[in-house]
């Protein structure tokens, strides 16, 4: 009856007023009388119409701006994976992917394109979208140093950040005055343009120095404790000298530019003795997820805002009100590391590729069409490396480090990176530098950027240390080794419970290695101890609950797969577990067996589309991650699918072919050190057509009787699947039952699924 009076009620609405509107425009007309107006009554292509009106929707600055933004990111994500593939740094290939998308590349390839996706007219809404994208990104930036802890270090590395500094700044200035006559552009003073030449050449790009140590696992030694140091210190003093040398460029002299100086003085006094406290208080109440809302966040952002504007007006850029508003942030950890993830993902994922690709439109290496001009590219390049990388490995050979270390140092230092295009960018937009030197800058950044990990390679081989690759314990190869890798303690805990159960008993012929990864663009440089504590210690403290000896393996990556990959195939282990990247059992059958990736395009899985190897494990029921770790790892690989696994006392082992006779071995290993009771089921009666599954069986029976048997029931019964703690089965057969759609996997406990 409700549903009769719902429909009575909606036709007679909907209806009634539908019939009301008709009326209204029928009558509307005769109101137009008197008004001048001329109905036309010309005759029309349709289609014509919709193609002109297609083409205006197409040329709507929004539309522009949206296509540029689409296209910006998936060509900055491909060059970043790619550039990532040949061991270097994203954020080099996202640099390269904005000149490609500039005159340099497209632009003279596929003009028609260029002028279509990058019309004159657009450009503007780009560069001030980027500019918001890069106000962002200083104020992570500023948030990722660590004050407290420059604080206690700076004595150390004060000497090596200053000679970083001045060193390469007096060689650029000394570079200004022979090539100013020719290079710089009409009406600007030399002091402008050596000063602009100097600091350029003083930069370094802290986020991706940061970046390098931690791929490289030089965050806990004491070289890369210097080298972050160094960066940081060097990262401020060089921000707070752009400052004022943008203020004296638009002031037009020193003198004028006093003012300007004294202004923000003032504004940073203010900033430090007032805002911070403030912010701090607002901090300590609010560190939480769940109390940092709306109202909270929009207090941080204000002054971030604020605090740009002030810069800007003041003449110091509102780049370094950006990064100063990030530095005086909370110190608590936990809360910048809340407020970045806030920040972040919009800011480097989205924005910041748009200020690439705009250095990139900038960028028109085409003009580099003489030799002389790639000469003095050339020189540039030459000066920036002898001043930023030589300066510092003296300075820091100076300050008592070893050669090696000193090189490195002078290497990891002499990274520019995205830093340098923000200076270059800025001295563009003051008419400081020409489009040809702003090229061949742009060309010096990528260079030294792009020369840091092969110039640690080459230090490292010529200062090779005879340090093993993996620990000594791990390199017996007489030991049955398991290594098993997770992502937190939980899992961890549960991954050890595994790996002691079937070595238990054999502890002076068995390691287990514990290892966690973390990736390097999550965890802050100055975290990283703290980290490893926080993910390794709950293991450790299991281990020893257990009676387990672990070997503990940490490291920060920019690729967790591959790590763990080749961790495995290094040590050389027997056994690699890992658990499964989100959970089976949700949802429908479906959701509970397949692990879907978020990833809309994945150009590793093209990749094996194209080389054939898609189809091994195109009905793999595994997330991207599990896949090529299975498809890589020269071991067997078990693959955990926890649901609330506690005890390994009932095991549950289907067979389905004669493939799975190695299971019987993992049985024996159970048994034998856990005392674990093995249930086998023969589920097409395979035991008895194999006769070495068969022996297998018999041989344990012997020995212990009670700890196997053989099920032979067609039908699995729930009560019996909810008895079981654990079922082991392997790869093959897990397909196997995932094709044929088994609805007792509803039922089932947690499950190893082991590759041979």
């Amino acid at each position: 009856m409700a549903n009769i009076k719902n429909s009575l009620f909606y036709v007679s609405v909907i209806g009634g007023f539908t019939a009301l509107i008709y009326w209204l425009l029928s009558i509307g007309p005769s109101l137009e009388v008197g008004r001048g107006i001329v109905h036309k009554r010309i005759e029309s292509n349709h289609w014509n119409d919709f193609i002109h009106s297609m083409v205006e929707n197409l040329q709507h600055p929004l539309a522009i701006l949206l296509a540029q933004i689409v296209t910006i990111i998936l060509v900055a994500r491909l060059f970043g994976w790619l550039f990532r593939k040949i061991g270097q740094p994203s954020v080099i290939g996202e640099m390269i992917a904005g000149i490609f998308l500039g005159p340099s590349v497209v632009g003279m390839y596929f003009p028609e394109f260029s002028a279509a996706l990058f019309p004159v007219a657009s450009l503007g809404n780009l560069q001030f979208l980027s500019q918001i994208g890069l106000i962002f990104f200083m104020f992570v930036i500023g948030m990722e140093l660590d004050l407290k802890v420059l604080k206690n270090k700076a004595s150390d590395a004060v000497v090596i950040s200053h000679a970083s500094i001045v060193i390469p700044f007096a060689l650029g200035l000394t570079l200004a005055f022979f090539i100013y006559p020719i290079f710089a552009p009409m009406g600007v003073e030399f002091s402008s343009f050596g000063l602009f030449m100097g600091i350029a050449m003083s930069i370094t790009a802290f986020p991706v120095l940061a970046r390098i140590v931690q791929e490289r696992e030089m965050q806990k030694t004491k070289l890369g404790t210097i080298v972050i140091t160094c960066a940081a210190a060097d990262d401020i003093t060089a921000w707070c000298i752009l400052a004022v040398v943008i203020a004296i460029v638009k002031a037009g002299s020193f003198t004028s530019a006093l003012y300007v100086i004294g202004l923000a003085v003032l504004y940073v006094i203010v900033m430090l003795k007032i805002v911070r406290p403030f912010l701090k208080r607002v901090g300590d109440l609010n560190s939480t997820p769940e109390s940092l809302n709306k109202p909270v966040v929009a207090i941080f952002f204000l002054t971030l805002l604020f605090s740009s504007y002030a810069s800007e007006l003041i003449g110091i850029h509102a780049l370094f009100g950006a990064f100063l508003a990030g530095a005086i942030m909370p110190e608590n950890s936990k809360f910048r590391n809340i407020f970045i993830e806030k920040v972040e993902d919009v800011s480097i994922i989205v924005l910041l590729p748009l200020f690439f690709v705009f250095t990139g439109l900038r960028t028109q290496i085409g003009l580099l069409n003489d030799p002389y001009l790639w000469k003095i590219t050339a020189l540039i390049i030459a000066v920036a490396v002898v001043g930023k990388f030589f300066g510092s490995a003296l300075a820091a050979k100076f300050m008592g480090q070893s050669w090696k270390d000193s090189l490195a140092i002078g290497a990891l230092m002499n990274t520019r990176g995205l830093m340098e295009l923000v200076v270059l960018n800025i001295g563009y937009d003051l008419g400081v530098l020409s489009t040809e030197i702003f090229t061949m800058m742009v060309i010096m950044a990528l260079v030294t950027t792009f020369m840091t990990g092969p110039a640690l390679d080459f230090i490292n081989l010529i200062f090779k240390d005879k340090a093993t690759v993996v620990p000594e314990e791990i390199a017996n190869k007489s030991k049955y080794k398991i290594l098993f890798s997770f992502s937190t303690p939980q899992k961890g805990k549960k991954l050890l419970k595994i790996a002691n159960s079937l070595v238990k008993k054999q502890a002076d012929s068995s390691i287990v290695a514990a290892m966690h990864c973390s990736l390097s663009t999550e965890i802050h440089s100055f975290d990283v101890k703290d980290h490893e504590r926080n993910m390794l210690a709950p293991v450790i403290k299991e281990s020893q609950l257990l009676n387990q000896e672990v070997v503990s393996v940490f490291k920060v990556t920019n690729d967790i797969v591959t790590d763990i990959i080749d961790t495995a195939n290094q040590g050389e282990y027997d056994l690699l577990l890992v658990g499964l990247g989100q959970s089976i059992f949700d949802e429908t059958l479906l959701g509970k067996i397949l692990g879907f990736t978020t990833q809309i395009v994945n150009p590793d899985r093209l990749i094996d589309k194209f080389t054939g190897k898609e189809g091994l494990f195109e009905n793999s029921p595994f997330d991207e991650k599990t896949r090529h770790i299975i498809a890589k790892s020269k071991m067997p690989v078990g693959i955990f699918i926890d649901k609330d696994l506690d005890e390994i006392d009932q095991v549950f082992m289907p067979i389905f072919s004669k493939e799975d006779a190695f299971l019987i071995e993992y049985a024996k290993k159970l048994i034998n050190n856990n005392g674990s009771q093995i249930t086998i089921l023969d589920a097409v009666g395979e035991i008895k057509k194999t006769r070495d599954i068969e022996e297998s069986i018999r041989s344990i029976e012997q020995i212990a009787p009670n700890h196997i048997m053989i099920m032979n029931d067609k039908i699995i019964r729930k009560e019996f699947l909810q008895s079981q703690n654990l079922m082991i089965i392997s790869l093959e057969s897990w397909k196997h039952i995932i094709d044929a759609d088994t609805n007792w996997l509803v039922d089932v406990s947690s499950v190893l699924i082991i590759k041979p």
